[in-house]
């Protein structure tokens, strides 16, 4: 130690340097820190040290921030290799001072400086750190944990450019085009519309052909203007299989039907209901470019014509239904080349058509058997003689034993007939025993039907849903007490309308009811029933509905009946029906608990007695059934009262008084019983102070 401490000694020692003073870290820091420094660098310099075993910075370990050192940071903050207290190896200083191996002079005396000798004494001695190489310069490291923080972010000083963007995400770009697409076929054609205009991504994407297969326009046809209306069928054309331009007159120029007729070219199902503006070559054109047509609805079009008839029969194949009503100038022999050339047609509609007392279009109906749905409403031109071809064929032959043609039933399931003013009742004997599977039959306006032609057929339609009879004065009572209420379509029947038929009463009506407790529709108005059907009919519903014990179940109107101008028809019978509705039973076998009801009866009645149906049907269907017993109790008293204010003799100011005390309690209840003040509502009628 003291070979090494004597060649030190005589290591001839640098002049000192001038002091720094224009750094630019000390610059700005004051007098006092310049004097601090100065002081420093003779302390450093000076021979006096020489003699020090150790320097105060490598000696002490750094318990409190004030004993660190500038200098000894400086020298190992900037040290390439990492080295040890102990290491002899001189270290220039990045500040400019002079290195401590080279400057201080260890001589073994103490020098000026004794009190470091006591103080060495009294501190520990330092552990040697794993991390720090044996050769070091005179002055302390950092720490390991702080040294590579500090490293490290030195490198990331070097390498941080400037502030870190987020990264957008790019969802939708990011998505493959069939889920895209499976999520935009979710939104309405309006919302498509307006998600569109948020970019030009979007507006691509919305207007894909895959989301526009089925374009139906009559839900905004007043909204949309022509020009958009063409624009998103040219730019979806090829993929539109579904088009319904129902109602769009806006498309009135003839090159924007063009432009749709062109870009249409795999149309399977297309309604053009009013459009009356397109062109008959238009037209046309529309119906040559799309061979797998399967519905087609031309009601209304003046344009179409035998000729369009034509072009369909040759170009459809496909069509199974046809709707051609009120074209003006279409009639039979169009309809026959339809029916000649689409051998799939299942749904012909020819409302108004005339020309049908044409034999040779009945026995091209009759030979193909393939209608299951023939609508021939206001037809008047219609015979008995054509419908019988249409059923019969031309002279069939005739079984002698129970004198009907041995020909196959016909396919129909539903023959509308309404306002054929010409048939009677010997054409209508055709259709008995050959329509086993006839769901619907409409015979409204017939006026020369009697009870003889609805026989065969009542007993033979055995799936007999639907029956209209409006208008048919010559019914009688028997036809619906002895035929129908025992038909074996009773227990199927839904609808059945029998409207001013001026001679049915209860006598054929309550048969009706008691047997087919199936109906869900009845219209009655304008005949001679009674409050004995309504009774009858509210009883129907109680006994065919499941009652329900909770209070939260809401019941739906499961018939629809129609009774005003019913001259037999009071508020008794009226009475009836809502006490029905919102009667609670008490539960069988279950004391204590009540039942509510689940079915109720919609009633159509006198304009008098509507509002207070309405009103209780109201309350009904909310299910606040007291408050519905309570406006039926106080419009029935005031009922009875204003019969009895009608009263001549005496008391008839009494009964007055009653009448008008039971009006306003009725008043009250029908609008709620509420006051403006949430409480219900006082007297409002006067009172004389006097009597």
């Amino acid at each position: 130690m003291a070979e090494l401490q004597d060649s030190r000694a005589g290591t001839p020692t640098p002049p000192p340097e001038a002091p720094v003073t224009g750094l630019p870290g000390f610059s700005a820091k004051g007098k006092s820190r310049q004097r601090l420094l100065r002081g420093m660098q003779r302390i450093s310099s000076s021979p006096s040290l020489a003699g020090l075993r150790r320097s105060k910075s490598v000696n002490s370990p750094y318990s409190t921030r004030s004993t660190l050192s500038c200098v000894s940071l400086a020298a190992t903050g900037t040290s390439s290799t990492p080295s040890s207290a102990r290491s002899a190896t001189p270290q220039p200083s990045p500040l400019g001072f002079p290195s401590s191996s080279s400057s201080i002079s260890h001589t073994p005396g103490g020098g000026e400086f004794p009190f470091f000798d006591a103080l060495s004494d009294q501190l520990p001695a330092r552990k040697a750190d794993p991390f720090c190489p044996t050769s070091a310069p005179a002055t302390a490291c950092l720490p390991a944990d702080l040294r590579s923080n500090k490293h490290q972010g030195r490198a990331r000083a070097r390498t941080y450019s400037g502030p870190i963007r987020k990264r957008l995400l790019q969802f939708w770009e990011s998505l493959p085009h069939e889920i895209r697409l499976h999520i935009l076929s979710y939104l309405t054609p309006k919302e498509l519309v307006r998600i569109s205009c948020t970019g030009k991504q979007f507006y691509k994407w919305c207007f894909d052909g895959q989301l526009w297969t089925s374009l139906d326009a009559s839900e905004y046809y007043q909204t949309i203007p022509a020009e958009s209306l063409a624009r998103i069928i040219a730019g979806a054309g090829p993929f539109i299989k579904n088009l319904n331009l129902r109602g769009c007159v806006q498309v009135e120029h003839y090159k924007r039907t063009e432009v749709i007729v062109k870009a249409c070219e795999n149309l399977m199902n297309v309604t053009l209901e009013g459009c009356q503006n397109f062109h008959k070559n238009t037209l046309h054109t529309l119906l040559r470019t799309n061979e797998k047509l399967v519905k087609l609805n031309l009601t209304g079009l003046t344009t179409v014509s035998n000729t369009s008839c034509k072009i369909i029969a040759q170009s459809c194949p496909q069509l199974e239904m046809l709707n051609i009503s009120w074209c003006g100038k279409v009639d039979a022999s169009g309809v026959m080349a339809v029916v000649e050339g689409c051998p799939k047609l299942k749904d012909l509609r020819a409302r108004e058509i005339k020309g049908f007392d044409s034999l040779e279009t009945a026995e091209t109906i009759f030979k193909t058997n393939n209608l299951e749905k023939l609508v021939l409403d206001g037809c008047t031109e219609l015979s008995d003689a054509a419908l019988k071809v249409m059923m019969h064929g031309v002279d069939p032959e005739i079984d002698i034993l129970t004198d009907l043609p041995v020909v196959p039933p016909r396919k129909l399931r539903h023959l509308d007939l309404t306002r054929c003013v010409r048939l009677t009742d010997a054409g209508l004997k055709a259709m008995g025993h050959l329509t086993p599977d006839l769901e619907g039959l409409q015979l409204s306006g017939c006026k020369l039907l009697t009870d003889l032609g609805l026989i065969p057929i009542l007993a033979s339609t055995p799936r007999l849903t639907l029956l209209e009879l409006e208008e048919l004065e010559e019914l009688t009572n028997t036809i619906l007490s002895e035929h129908l209420a025992k038909a074996p379509c009773a227990d199927s029947l839904t609808h059945l309308s029998l409207s001013y038929c001026e001679n049915l009463g209860d006598v054929g009506m309550l048969p009706v009811m008691q047997k087919c407790v199936k109906l869900q529709s009845i219209d009655l108005d304008n005949t001679r029933v009674s409050d004995l059907v309504l009774a009858e009919a509210a009883s129907m519903v109680s006994k065919r509905s499941q009652r329900s014990l909770d209070s939260t179940t809401r019941p739906k109107p499961t018939l629809q009946m129609a009774v005003y101008d019913c001259q037999n028809i009071t508020w008794t019978g009226v009475r009836e029906v809502l006490f029905r509705n919102a009667q609670v039973k008490p539960a069988a076998g279950d004391p204590g608990r009540v039942t509510y009801p689940t079915e109720v009866i919609a009633l159509k009645c006198f304009y008098g007695f509507q509002m207070t149906v309405d009103e209780h049907q109201k309350r009904v269907l909310k299910g606040d059934y007291a408050s519905a017993g309570r406006l039926e109790r106080r419009w029935a008293d005031y009922m009875q009262a204003h019969e009895e204010a009608g009263m001549m003799g005496a008391g008839s100011r009494r009964r007055r008084r009653r009448a008008r005390e039971a009006h306003a309690l009725h008043v009250d209840e029908e609008e709620g019983g509420i006051g403006p003040h949430g409480r219900r509502r006082a007297r409002t009628m006067g009172a004389c102070t006097v009597m």
